[in-house]
């Protein structure tokens, strides 16, 4: 039997004594997450974990921060945190090393090890959830125009100025993507709508992240139409111009879907 050590554990083991970024990564995306339900804890940390490895912003071969460190940076027990990491190395995205911690693999299974009838699957569900967005959101959109406070109007440009600062800078982003759109249906004053929204929030934003590199998109490359098209919206609803609100975010989510189904587009 060969005594020699496998040379990819060298390169993690090497990998953990370089500057640790994924600290700072995570800890905007933990700082943008408001209140979840209790239930929803291990959900949204592997959701976020998932993420920031798929999009890139913690690297192959780099070590995740510690049970302890995840757990403080997202106010959550360490048991929640190890339900998030098994998800992650039941998907293939992470390994772990006795003794040492928690790896980004080489080259991440971003489809989860799932057969290959799965991808068809993915697809199907994340055009299921926009076809609900669909029905739902332009009617928030506009109920959100003739309903809307000064206070709905400050968390929906809190939410687009964290989306572009984080765009500028490169910070992960996609908690600020959903929750303008949280912030429109709480200003329709209906917790029905809020409650629709929240129950697309963590299904729609895997789909999504699987979506992407299925067609091999660059979602830092991406981002500048969505953003301009919240802008647009922000103005209409801003103005109480329901009708256009409604048509706006229609259109939003069809050039979403678009975006997500074609790889040459822009998002």
């Amino acid at each position: 039997m060969s005594n020699e050590r496998d040379p990819r554990l060298d390169a993690l083991l090497e990998s953990a004594s370089r500057p640790r970024p994924e600290l700072d990564v995570l800890a905007d995306v933990a700082s943008g997450l408001g209140y979840v339900r209790a239930e929803r804890f291990a959900e949204r940390v592997y959701e976020s974990l998932f993420y920031a490895i798929a999009t890139g912003k913690i690297a192959p071969g780099n070590k995740l921060p510690t049970e302890l460190e995840l757990a403080a940076l997202f106010e959550v027990s360490r048991p929640v945190v190890r339900q998030a990491l098994d998800r992650l190395r039941e998907d293939r995205l992470v390994d772990s090393i006795r003794g040492s911690g928690t790896y980004v693999r080489a080259k991440p299974d971003l489809m989860g090890g799932m057969p290959a009838v799965d991808p068809a699957r993915r697809v199907g569900h994340i055009l299921e959830g926009l076809e609900l967005r669909m029905v739902i959101e332009p009617e928030c959109a506009y109920l959100a125009a003739l309903r809307r406070s000064s206070d709905d109007l400050h968390d929906m440009d809190r939410m687009l100025t964290g989306y572009e600062e984080a765009d500028a800078s490169g910070a992960i982003a996609h908690h600020y993507d959903y929750g303008f759109h949280q912030a429109i249906a709480a200003a329709t004053s209906n917790q029905r709508f809020v409650q629709v929204l929240k129950s697309l929030e963590y299904d729609v934003s895997h789909a999504v992240n699987v979506m992407r590199h299925l067609v091999h998109s660059e979602p830092w490359k991406r981002t500048r139409a969505a953003i301009d098209e919240h802008r647009h919206l922000y103005r209409l609803i801003q103005a109480q111009d329901a009708d256009g609100a409604r048509n706006v975010m229609r259109s939003h989510i069809e050039k979403a879907k678009s975006r997500m189904l074609n790889s040459g587009s822009e998002h």
